[in-house]
């Protein structure tokens, strides 16, 4: 039946993601049997593989959350998100597992039953058997379900789902302290981080600006480029292949006449609908999104409705508003005080389970007149109801306002408090009991209809046929040459990712993706793709494979580095020919032409130069010289510098607790780091075949 869902948020370190992950529910199934054809794998990590019919079962869960989170219908850039969650769930969990199996981490029987029944149990016992009432855990309840298992076999398939998560929450408990017990930091770490936060440094300089020396007046290398390198190789590592690909799009939006053919339509709708008998039938018919005409709360609609029908008389049709190409119109049917939310307590009837609707309806009746007789209610949502969730909560529901169930609202709001009613509903037959309604506002019963504006058959026909008179005077080597000819701008995606969704902020087909990682360097796609509001014609540049890249597949990116490197070999020339027999930074200043500039109150820990930018070899210098001696040449991020310290400002000197303080406070900030420098770790060494490209 499943009401209530407890959706985690964003996690921040990898453990809690991977506890997450093993939590989120039905598990994906690790260790597909050897004999499973690999055609249907998904991903494998270390010989454990995952076949796609259970990857795919986790995305849609969570497709489904992102919509009743979020709302909207489902779209490629969500079911892209919920791709990458699911695998970042799967990725974690496995290669966790796998470290937790090696070093021998185990949960014993007698540790398993004190975190079901012990003094301090397992949070998932207390989020499950905790008593509304009384914020306790209710061992009356935990044991009813125990004993419960042993006739029912979804109680049993429950409850042994239960004891696997709480094992292996157990089991990242202790893989997560094994971590943060291995970081320490030492007493000179401590005082060092505390200087370079509160140590202030005055000092002066002079720059020699890149920007002094035009790019004409450098010629770069084979050497240039080879030195760069292989200084910084370790920044040209890929942990995924990708491909750099370049673009032209032919622009398909709705035009200005498509817009005055929707300001029509949604003007001749609002006549209609003033007109209608029968509301309900003409949203069905005529609205896009169909939403169902009931009464609505405020924040429960767009801005522009939410500011006028809460005070319009019924019978009034507001509108046409447009929000994101979008026109609203709504009838205001009527306008009344409701309670803004409502304390409930939910049984649920399974039909299937009682034999028939009609026995599950006098099952509904019998216990309803139990509660009348002064029966308790949450000791009868733990016997009778059929929905885990309320079961193990004693029927207690969370808060709810209007909409949230949306069956439910007629007796939640509309009723009064002490109410118990029957509702069947597609989901079984519940026994309601409105145990608080909590506040009132005003709120409308709507019958709302919306128009997107699209671009019609000859705005796309149009944008189509720019697109195909490029694409089909492309031969593969003239892509250039061709957009030039039709005045096209070519459009760059560097290093685009196997499960990328967008150019930047422009959505693309997954098609193109899919073509572009089985296509050859220099390949023109093998269509014209696109999008609800583009044409695309692409062509793969470069290929990037997962490791270190060749130097001359990123020469033209760091191109402009290189020759900032080489300017900075002439700067340095002429910087260290004025320092030549200067005593102070003002000579140096002077036999360049320039003012030496003063700096004050910089940290270490923040090493920006004011009206500069963060200039790390610079300030870092400045912190290893004495007062009053001009430094040697030195190159930074906008030129070349000199500097010379005017004085040092030390902070109070740590000692006793507070430089233990500042120990601890380090050791956890390492311990958060720790975790996902170890995921990295364990990944960069796994053996990983990532599939998703072939099914998404």
């Amino acid at each position: 039946m499943g009401y209530l869902r407890n959706h985690a948020g964003l996690v921040v370190t990898v453990i809690a993601l991977a506890i997450v992950a093993f939590l989120l529910g039905d598990m994906i199934n690790m260790g597909t049997p050897f004999w499973r054809s690999s055609q249907n794998e998904v991903a494998n990590v270390n010989g454990e593989g995952i076949d796609y019919q259970e990857f795919n079962g986790q995305v849609e869960q969570t497709v489904n959350m992102y919509q009743q989170q979020m709302g909207g219908a489902n779209n490629p850039q969500m079911q892209g998100y919920a791709v990458q969650q699911v695998w970042n769930q799967y990725l974690t969990q496995q290669l966790i597992s796998q470290e937790i199996e090696k070093i021998g981490i185990e949960v014993g029987k007698d540790e398993l039953n004190s975190l079901v029944s012990g003094k301090n149990p397992s949070a998932l016992i207390a989020q499950y058997f905790t008593n509304p009432q009384t914020g306790q855990i209710d061992n009356n309840a935990l044991n009813a379900f125990i004993q419960q298992t042993k006739q029912d076999p979804n109680a049993r398939t429950q409850w042994e789902g239960l004891l696997k998560n709480i094992k292996t929450d157990r089991l990242f408990q202790k893989y997560s302290t094994l971590v943060n017990n291995s970081v320490y930091t030492t007493a000179l770490e401590a005082e060092y981080d505390y200087n370079s936060r509160n140590k202030l440094a005055n000092f002066k300089y002079v720059m020699l600006d890149y920007a002094s020396v035009t790019d004409a007046q450098v010629k770069l290398t084979d050497a240039d480029y080879k030195e760069y390198y292989d200084k910084n190789k370790n920044a040209f590592k890929n942990n995924e292949e990708t491909r750099s690909i370049d673009y032209v799009i032919f622009d398909a939006r709705p035009n200005n006449a498509d817009t005055a053919l929707a300001t029509a339509e949604i003007q001749k709708l609002k006549n209609e609908l003033a007109a209608s008998t029968n509301d309900s039938s003409f949203v069905n018919i005529n609205s896009e999104n169909k939403y169902p005409v009931r009464y609505y709360g405020k924040n429960q609609l767009s801005a522009a409705l939410d500011s006028v029908v809460f005070n319009a008389a019924p019978g009034t049709v507001v509108g046409p508003f447009l929000t994101q190409n979008v026109y609203e119109i709504a009838k205001v049917i009527s306008v009344k005080n409701s309670p803004d939310s409502v304390n409930a307590s939910l049984i649920v009837i399974d039909p299937a389970a009682e034999g028939g609707l009609d026995k599950a309806k006098a099952k509904a009746d019998s216990i309803k007149n139990l509660v009348l007789a002064g029966g308790n209610f949450s000791t009868l949502a733990v016997e009778f109801s059929a929905d885990p969730q309320t079961k193990n909560n004693g029927g207690e529901l969370p808060t709810l306002t209007r909409g949230a169930i949306p069956e439910l609202d007629e007796v939640l709001f509309d009723g009064v408090t002490g109410d118990v009613k029957v509702v069947p509903t597609n989901n079984g037959v519940h026994i309601v009991k409105v145990n608080k309604q909590i506040g009132s506002s005003k709120i409308a019963k709507l019958a709302i209809v919306d128009k997107s504006i699209v671009a019609g058959k000859e705005t796309t026909d149009f944008a189509y046929s720019k697109a195909n008179t490029f694409f089909s005077g492309l031969t593969g080597k003239n892509f250039e040459e061709q957009a030039k000819k039709q005045n096209l701008t070519i459009m760059k995606n560097d290093r685009t990712a196997a499960m990328d969704n967008t150019f930047g902020a422009i959505e693309v087909p997954r098609d193109l993706i899919r073509w572009a990682f089985e296509a050859k360097q220099g390949d023109v796609g093998e269509k014209i793709f696109d999008t609800q509001d583009n044409f695309i014609v692409a062509r793969v540049t470069n290929i990037q494979p997962k490791g270190h890249q060749p130097l001359e597949s990123v020469k033209s990116v760091i191109e402009p580095v290189v020759r900032n490197m080489v300017k900075a070999r002439m700067l340095k020339e002429k910087m260290n020919n004025a320092l030549n027999g200067a005593s102070s930074i003002d000579q140096v200043a002077q036999k360049l032409g320039k003012n030496a500039q003063s700096v004050e109150n910089v940290v270490l820990a923040n090493p920006v130069i004011p009206g500069i930018a963060i200039e790390n070899a610079v300030v870092g210098t400045v912190f290893g010289l004495q007062p009053n001696k001009p430094s040697k040449a030195i190159e930074g991020s906008q030129g070349v510098y000199a500097v010379q310290v005017v004085g040092f400002v030390n902070p109070k000197a740590l000692a006793g607790e507070e430089l233990a303080a500042q120990q601890r406070q380090i050791t956890q900030q390492k311990a958060q780091r720790s975790q996902n420098v170890i995921f990295q770790a364990l990944q960069d060494n796994a053996k990983i075949v990532d599939n998703r490209i072939k099914f998404y």
